[in-house]
């Protein structure tokens, strides 16, 4: 795997949206990922959207995860103007009426613009979709996966010990 080309693109529609798309950064930083981050509008910089969106393949993207609050047009724009995966995270932005119209813009879109959608604020659901996406073709990506879901399990196997020491009276 060749560390200078990234494999996934973060992007979002401005610099305020990075302290929610942070969490899919560090999930692809932990799975060593190489990836790319960025502000792109829909909106404010319609021409670099679309010349993003039509040489993200040729560049190596092999997932986009595109962050947007308000009316979260990012998302959607992507999937219209590229042939890879495209996950949308719907941020409950200043702009946003608590996150409705974000996560109903990504969410529906019409037939033939599919953009893989995960919960409010979601990124963290998103960097981790994005690398089981590259684990179907990837062996090594998919062990790496196997090892994050195992690591998982564990911790609640962990957790469900600790919690047999809670007492109460009448907890059978």
């Amino acid at each position: 795997m060749n560390l200078r080309t990234p494999r996934i693109s973060i992007i979002m529609g401005s610099t305020s949206d990075l302290p929610i798309m942070k969490k899919a950064a560090d999930i692809l930083n932990g799975f060593e990922i190489p990836f790319e981050i960025n502000a792109l509008s829909a909106h404010r910089t319609p021409a670099q959207a679309m010349e993003f969106a039509k040489n993200a393949y040729d560049r190596g993207i092999r997932v986009i995860i595109a962050g947007a609050g308000g009316a979260a047009h990012l998302p959607g724009v992507m999937a219209a103007l590229t042939p890879i995966p495209v996950i949308g995270v719907p941020i409950n932005a200043s702009i946003s009426i608590d996150g409705w119209d974000s996560i109903l813009s990504i969410l529906q879109m019409p037939p033939g613009i599919p953009v893989a959608t995960v919960g409010l604020d979601g990124a963290g659901n998103a960097g981790i979709l994005a690398v089981q996406i590259l684990a179907t073709g990837d062996p090594e990506v998919l062990e790496k996966v196997k090892k994050y879901k195992k690591n998982m399990e564990q911790k609640i196997v962990k957790a469900n010990k600790e919690l047999e020491k809670v007492k109460y009276e009448y907890r059978v």
